[in-house]
């Protein structure tokens, strides 16, 4: 984990990655499975972290190209092409209590698992803190009282990612929610459910406990 006093600072190559032509026959046959089995797919743009490093001056250097989702999505233990998505996940906090959602079945990790809310992958044209304000309302139905705080870097091994992770503070508790949760919750931050995801666990760390 990284914790940054200051915005990382992102480098985005020009061009677009592509893994090696041998792997590309096998690449569109896993991603023609995961679409019947899961129409909801779709092969947008992602960045792929090339590296990230701390800069000394309370923040960091993070180093991106542009990729199709598919190349992320169709990875595994034993079929991993080296692709770590930038991500965004936000911590959210409402008088003293933060927000957790338990991910739905149907997305590509940690199904069934809580985690803190909301959480989103980060588009080449878009900017990190705009994600996670856009997923805030579309996941939850909630809305900032002040701009997004970025406060660390944290890589997940098991997703395959890098995430941004921000301090979110909202107008309201009421919530709302779409596909990505089944259940959103409010808890003290001694309360935290069971069966949480593993980047979950490292990033209590950053709560007020």
């Amino acid at each position: 984990m990284i914790h940054l006093r200051r915005p990382a600072t992102l480098h985005i190559d020009e061009g677009v990655w592509v893994p090696p032509a041998a792997t590309l026959d096998e690449i569109d046959k896993r991603w023609d499975s995961m679409c019947a089995s899961n129409p909801a797919c779709f092969d947008g743009e992602l960045l792929h972290v090339l590296g990230a490093q701390r800069n000394g001056c309370g923040g960091a250097n993070v180093h991106l190209i542009p990729c199709s989702y598919r190349f992320f999505a169709v990875q595994n233990d034993a079929f991993d092409l080296g692709v770590r998505s930038l991500g965004a996940k936000g911590i959210t906090s409402f008088h003293g209590q933060y927000l957790w959602g338990k991910r739905s079945g149907s997305v590509l990790h940690y199904q069934n698992m809580w985690e803190l809310a909301p959480a989103g992958c980060v588009e080449p044209a878009v900017k990190p803190a705009v994600v996670i304000e856009k997923e805030l309302q579309e996941e939850t139905g909630l809305r900032l009282a002040r701009p997004p705080k970025e406060i660390a870097l944290v890589q997940d091994p098991i997703a395959r990612t890098w995430e941004l992770i921000y301090e979110l503070q909202v107008t309201n508790n009421a919530l709302g929610g779409n596909h990505e949760y089944t259940e959103l919750t409010w808890r003290e931050s001694g309360d935290a459910p069971i069966d949480r995801s593993p980047i979950t666990d490292e990033l209590l760390r950053l709560l007020d406990v």
